[in-house]
């Protein structure tokens, strides 16, 4: 260790009581983290690109420090679908410490990581009161049935209104409208079950007409129209 002649000359001080870190909750303990094997927890980070064209949402699942886990999901930039793809098999087997310094490929996943390296080392984590945390795999709940990602997608204008595109219940095929043309529903088809359905044998047309539903007053509508077309 190489000290300044100013520091040198000092005479020593003794250095009073030390009571370590602030315990932080993770997986149902308290634990007073001095090294990154001491960190664990599932939890969720949000990040974006310099222009922010695009977001990710990154979910980790880490045990001892390490990622055992993750889910990229990517909206808004083609390119940034491929940089999960990398990203994806970059993760898993690092240490939090070392995902913080590797080039994540993308701006809005490094982010993300950033934000959720954060949360986690400071407690914030999902499961920071769940005893022994959740196992790997968990994060796919996220997803469920057919493992989609909940996409909420609409567009408007002042001089047309609004088009629902796409909500968690899946693509939107159909808005309904009233005598005044305001939204009462809409009809939309269940792309994951759709593609269940194919794979099992199913003729793409009947998967089609079995994956659709309806929601809200639909049956009710005055018109119906194609938010993409119409």
């Amino acid at each position: 260790m190489i000290y300044s002649a100013e520091v040198e000359n000092m005479c020593p001080v003794a250095q009073g009581a030390y009571h370590g870190p602030a315990p932080i909750p993770q997986e149902g303990k308290w634990v007073q983290a001095k090294e990154i094997k001491d960190i664990s927890g599932l939890t969720h980070g949000v990040g974006w690109c310099a222009p922010q064209q695009g977001a990710c949402k990154l979910t980790l699942n880490v045990k001892d420090g390490m990622i055992e886990e993750t889910l990229i999901e990517t909206i808004g930039c083609t390119g940034m679908t491929h940089s999960a793809a990398m990203a994806s098999e970059i993760l898993p087997g690092k240490t939090i410490l070392e995902a913080l310094n590797t080039d994540l490929v993308c701006d809005a996943i490094n982010v993300a990581m950033r934000e959720l390296f954060l949360q986690i080392v400071y407690g914030r984590s999902q499961t920071a009161f769940s005893e022994e945390g959740l196992p790997i795999g968990a994060s796919l709940e996220d997803l469920g049935k057919g493992m989609r990602s909940q996409i909420g997608t609409m567009f408007s204008t002042k001089a047309k209104g609004a088009r629902y595109l796409e909500l968690t219940e899946g693509y939107i095929n159909r808005i309904a409208l009233d005598e005044e043309d305001e939204i009462i529903g809409y009809e939309f088809i269940g792309l994951g079950k759709m593609m269940d359905f194919i794979k099992k044998g199913e003729d793409a047309n009947t998967a089609l007409e079995k994956a659709k539903g309806t929601y809200g007053r639909f049956s009710e509508a005055a018109k119906y129209i194609d938010p993409r077309h119409e």
